[in-house]
Formats: structure tokens, sequence, C-alpha cells
């Protein structure tokens, strides 16, 4: 099981650094505050009244730094809001321009990657440019919610080391080893019901590039004398055998009570192991109530006919047999 949601995992971060290396249309963004620069930004400096210091489509070299107009040395943009940058440039200028009026922009936010949000999310997949800080409670909701198939669990992959000094943001995140190279990056898994009860420590800071996984519950399944068959997802915390079956809306009249089925897939094992559970003990609380396990197949047989059964269906009449006409008195 675990094989295969690592299996799963690979797949999406690869479909993820194939869509980082390709050209793709700009993701809807989050309002800007904040904003912290980085290398391959492109920014705009004007000078009220004096055109010759001017800089269009400035771009952030790899070192984090610019190249201004009559400036002895680089100024160091990484890490820089727009704000913090401009108050830089004034100063350099001051030499030259009394109580220079300047005005910065960014033209292009190209240092930081998109979010990729995947799973049983509403909204389906979606990618998001960070333009200020958000945290993963914010992002699930900006992705229109998890859906009735989510497990309740959600798992986030660092796919790149932080930029500006957020070094503390990934303590504690764990490496998952990865059949596929260059895919084993660090990655936690917080918990839909903890986050949205207002823990904190269940609400981490989403960081440029991050890849957020809302998992699939999985499945059990409900045959024989219920009312309504089918699969049903296992909720966070667990499913017992009580409440899959009302998911089924209840058994029906001829359900065998006494002696319900489950069948459990074993590794290794050619055939299921059949467990038994008797629903009339637990409903009267001497038996214990069994936790389901994923992908288990529980069965509810039919019960021989009573002899008062028997009679109802005599004298209301069989298939093939007249039905005795009820005249009303």
């Amino acid at each position: 099981m675990r094989h295969n949601f690592l299996t799963l995992c690979s797949i999406v971060l690869a479909s993820v650094f194939a869509t980082f290396a390709q050209q793709t249309p700009p993701a809807p963004a989050v309002p800007s505050q904040g904003y912290l620069l980085g290398p391959g930004d492109v920014i705009s400096i004007r000078a009220l009244g004096e055109p010759s210091f001017d800089v269009e489509n400035l771009t952030i070299d790899e070192d984090g730094k610019i190249i201004i107009p009559y400036s002895e040395i680089p100024l160091i943009a990484k890490c820089k809001t727009e704000r913090g940058l401009q108050a830089e440039v004034v100063q350099a200028w001051s030499k030259y321009l009394k109580k220079p009026q300047i005005s910065l922009r960014v033209t292009q936010r190209n240092s930081r990657p998109p979010v990729s949000v995947y799973g049983e999310v509403r909204g389906q997949a979606q990618q998001f440019n960070l333009t200020r800080k958000v945290y993963l409670l914010e992002l699930i909701s900006y992705s229109g919610g998890v859906t009735d198939k989510s497990g309740g669990m959600i798992q986030v992959f660092r796919t790149r080391p932080p930029m500006c000094g957020e070094s503390t943001l990934t303590t504690n995140w764990k490496v998952e080893n990865s059949d596929e190279p260059g895919l084993s990056v660090p990655s936690r898994i917080f918990s839909y019901a903890a986050l949205s009860q207002g823990q904190e420590d269940a609400n981490p800071e989403i960081l440029p590039g991050d890849v957020v996984v809302v998992t699939k519950a999985s499945p059990v399944y409900v045959i024989g004398e219920v009312i309504r068959p089918g699969e049903f997802s296992i909720p966070e915390g667990g499913l017992p055998l009580t409440q899959a079956l009302a998911m089924a809306s209840g058994t029906n009249r001829e359900a065998k009570l006494k002696a319900v089925k489950i069948y459990r897939r074993k590794a290794g094992a050619a055939n299921p192991e059949m467990i038994a559970a008797n629903m009339e003990l637990i409903r009267k609380g001497t038996e214990k109530d069994l936790m389901l396990q994923p992908f288990d197949i529980v069965e509810v047989g039919k019960a021989p006919k009573s002899f008062t059964d028997i009679m109802l269906d005599f004298v209301t009449g069989l298939p093939g047999r007249v039905p005795i006409p009820i005249r009303p008195i």
C-alpha cells in the first residue's frame, strides 16, 4: 500500500517537474503583499524628472544583484521587497540627485515556481503563483476545499530549498526515498481534521515550488442484503463495521446478521482471509465492533426464511401464483 502511494507521488512529482521545464500559462496569483525578489525577476525603475536614470526590464542576476546607472557597486535585490529595494536605489542616487523621487515595480515574477495542488480537491489540479505568505488552509480554500473522497490526510512536498532564510520551515521534514532519480524530496503529512480545527502545527506556511497532494481515502465494499450496496471511503480515524453498514443505508429484512462476512486480502496470500462478525451481538455490545481495512469486502448474506415469512409469502402470493384479492370493507 505504501509502495503504491509512493509510486503515485513519484508520478505526480515527475509531472510537476516536467511542467516547470516547459513554458506554461500564468497561474492565478494570490494578491500581492510583501513579495520577496529573487533571481530572474524583472523590474523597472524610474526617477521623476530624470529620464537618464530610468531603467526598463532590468533582470536580477543569478547572484541576486542588479546594476543600476550611476551606481559604483551592484545592489543586492535578492530577498528584498519592492519597497526595500527602492530605498536602496534612493540611497545610491542621492549622491547625484537632490531628494530623488523613485518608483520601482516588478514587471515579471520569474524567481518563484508556482505551487501545485493535486488530488481530492474540488477545483481539480491547480497551480498558484505566491506573492505573499500563504498557509496550507488558505491554499486548500483557494482550491475549493476537499472532496468527499478525501482520506483526511494532506502531503506537502518541498521540491526546492527555501530561498530567503526560511530554512526553519523545513525542520522535521522527512525525505521519502523514491525509485525515480531526482525525486527524493522532503515532505510532511498533515491531518485535514486538525487543520480545520485550527491547530497551528497542522497549518504550515507553503513555499513556492511546493507540491500539495490531498490523498484519496481507501475504499471498502459492502455487498449483499443491504439497501444501497457499493464502494465507501474510509474516513480519517477509521471505519467500523457498523458505520459501513449504516453508509449502505442499513440491512434489509432478509439479512443474516449473525454471520456477516468480511473478506480481507493478505500480502503474499493467494486467497483472502474470511472474518465472521455477529452484528446482533455487536449491536447489543457483547461483541466488539470490527475496524475495516482498505479494500475489505463486507458481505451480508441472506438468512433462511422463517415459518412466518413463508406463510406471509403464501398469503400475499408468490411469483407464478394468483395473489389473493384484497377487498375493502
